[in-house]
């Protein structure tokens, strides 16, 4: 099996080698980098399976970095900051992050996060599947997504997250089912991170996103999805 690349974009060298450390310990190849600038070319350059990307950064900070990024490609990303308030959390997934942590942290925890962005974003084996809802199709074997016959980019998370509910059609699912389905965390019970992606899911492949007609509002429960 290949080594999978993690590139954390930390500018402080204490936590950048104790985050090195611990992945390493845990089978991943580590590359590192302590600016914005460099952070960005690295991940251009090489590639990488996964970010770890703190916000504050110097040259670049790590939101301009995401966003970037988010224009070019669909790596997953996982922000690490020391800003915890829901608006910075919130704002780093509406730019496409796949799942923050905040300092300070367990660096099991980060490792298990990643594990788990890593199993979203490559898949498992699994025989080839298909999932039809209405005009959406969803390819899980191609891991590819088409809306009324045209291909639309989701990043993992919005993938996973569509198949869930897809899986469950007509069924309401709540936030707790969707974020251990799609993120494979526990819900504290305050975590927004799928309102978020759910808003940005239906940006994706709703006509309408403001007035959807597939993943629609089950208020007091969370969502579900509609033929």
């Amino acid at each position: 099996m290949t080594t999978q690349t993690i590139l954390v974009i930390e500018d402080e060298q204490k936590i950048a080698r104790w985050v090195r450390a611990y992945f390493e310990e845990a089978g991943f190849r580590v590359l590192l980098a302590a600016d914005g600038p460099t952070g960005l070319h690295l991940a251009r350059a090489e590639r990488p399976d996964l970010l770890v990307l703190d916000l504050m950064l110097p040259g670049m900070d790590g939101l301009d970095v995401c966003r970037t990024l988010r224009r070019e490609t669909d790596v997953p990303i996982i922000i690490l900051t020391a800003r915890g308030t829901e608006t910075d959390r919130i704002l780093g997934l509406e730019l496409g992050a796949d799942d923050y942590v905040v300092k300070p942290f367990s660096p099991g925890e980060l490792v298990a996060r990643a594990r788990a962005v890593l199993r979203r974003a490559h898949g498992e084996v699994r025989p080839p599947e298909t999932l039809r809802g209405g005009d959406i199709t969803l390819d899980l074997t191609a891991h590819t997504c088409t809306v009324r016959g045209e291909p639309v980019e989701l990043s993992p998370t919005q993938f996973s997250l569509l198949e869930a509910l897809m899986r469950h059609s007509g069924r309401a699912l709540t936030r707790e089912q969707l974020l251990t389905a799609a993120l494979d965390v526990a819900y504290d019970g305050y975590d927004r991170a799928v309102d978020v992606h759910i808003r940005r899911l239906r940006k994706r492949v709703e006509e309408e996103p403001s007035n959807p007609r597939h993943i629609v509002t089950v208020f007091g429960v969370g969502y579900k999805f509609v033929e």
